[in-house]
Formats: structure tokens, sequence, C-alpha cells
């Protein structure tokens, strides 16, 4: 008797904090025979829970996390499994972000605002060991290797480091020091280090220019 030879589908994890979007991107992978979601979690902590516990082919996440950075929890997945790509679906300008994705270890960065068809299309070329990004921002990764543009060219928020990004973002959102460090589990002289150092390569030169530059920066990307 002949034996079937089927490829087991490749199994997804979806992190992401709103429903809706997991149970949309879930219904549109489990349409596919050679793909299925096979966990769902909607915190940072629960995803290294799951990712400790099972093996994954892909992680698709979200940006936004009520519990960590997203791009924290990349590097904490690329620890725990360093085999796994990471494909992030986020809502976020890829102009701003994609780049920080790829450095934390990310495979790729597509925008929620994509259509099912380039969704399923990132999916297979992450799968496949490729690395997948917009042609426009494929175009600017592309320039800053060859040295036409500089790394750092554009906005100065580029110039900062994942951390201190991080710190400006909840500094934009009106989050004071000691809060900021309770959120992120730093002392608050580290966040206060940390703000000193935005203010230098934002060159800002008091705590009020920081905090109105920050919000106007948050108001931005919530427009944009």
């Amino acid at each position: 008797m002949a034996t079937k030879n089927k490829t087991a589908p490749k199994r997804i994890l979806i992190v992401d904090d709103h429903p809706m979007m997991r149970t949309g991107l879930a219904q549109l992978i489990d349409n596919e025979p050679d793909l299925k979601v096979a966990a769902e979690a909607d915190t940072a902590g629960q995803a290294i829970n799951l990712v400790s516990k099972q093996k994954f082919d892909l992680a698709l996440l979200d940006i936004s996390l009520p519990d960590k950075n997203g791009l924290e929890l990349i590097k904490d997945v690329r620890a725990l499994r360093p085999e796994m790509p990471v494909l992030v679906v986020s809502m976020h300008d890829e102009m701003i972000y994609a780049e920080r994705v790829l450095r934390a270890g990310g495979r790729g960065y597509i925008m929620k605002q994509e259509g099912g068809e380039k969704f399923l299309h990132a999916i297979r070329q992450v799968l496949a060991g490729q690395v997948f990004v917009s042609e426009k921002m494929s175009a600017r990764i592309l320039e800053v290797f060859s040295g036409r543009q500089s790394e750092n060219s554009g906005s100065p928020v580029r110039k900062l480091s994942d951390r201190e990004f991080e710190v400006f973002q909840l500094i934009g959102q009106g989050i004071g020091t000691r809060a900021i460090a309770d959120q992120l589990h730093l002392s608050v002289k580290t966040v206060e280090v940390h703000r000193a150092n935005i203010k230098e390569k934002l060159v800002l030169k008091t705590a009020t220019e920081l905090v109105r530059y920050a919000v106007r920066w948050i108001d931005s990307q919530d427009r944009s």
C-alpha cells in the first residue's frame, strides 16, 4: 500500500493584542493547505512561554504589545529559538521601524493595511529563508549599504538606540520618568541617562523641549 508523502503545514505563532487582527490573520493562514496557526498570544510574556515550550516555523508579531516593546521581544525570541524567523506585522510606518526590526533579528516587516495576498507572499518569503520588506524600504536599505545614503539621514529619531527609542515613545505618551522606569523594569537613574542621551542626539537643551518634541512626534505618527 502506497503511503502519501504529504508535507506537514508550517506552524505559525501569532502575537498581537488585538483579537480581531489575530482572528483575521488566523482565517487567512488556515485557509492555506501549507500553513497552520499553531498558537496565539496577546502579550510578550505569553509568546515567550509558548516559544519556550513549542516549536514554530514562524512568529508573526506586532511591535506594540501591552507588556513589552516588540523589538525587545524579537531579541528574546531569537535568544530562545535562533532558527525561528520573525515577521513583524504592524500599523507603524516601516520607514521608521523596519530597519530596527531587521537589526533586532527580525526577517521582515509588513504593514497591517496590506492585502491578504501580500501577507501570504511575505509569510512564504520569510519561511523560504529570505527577508521581506516593501520595495520602497528595500531601495532605502540598499542605499544605506551602498553608502549613497547615511544610516542616520532623514528623521533624527533614527539615531536613537532601540532602548532610547522606547523611552522616547513613552515620553511622547506623557509618561513620567519613574513610571517609565517601572514599565521597562529599569532604575530611575538609567532612564535619566537615556533621557540625557536622547536630548543630545536630538539636539534639545531642556526636558520641556524633549517632552514637546516627543509629543509632536507621537502625534505625527498617529496621523500618518
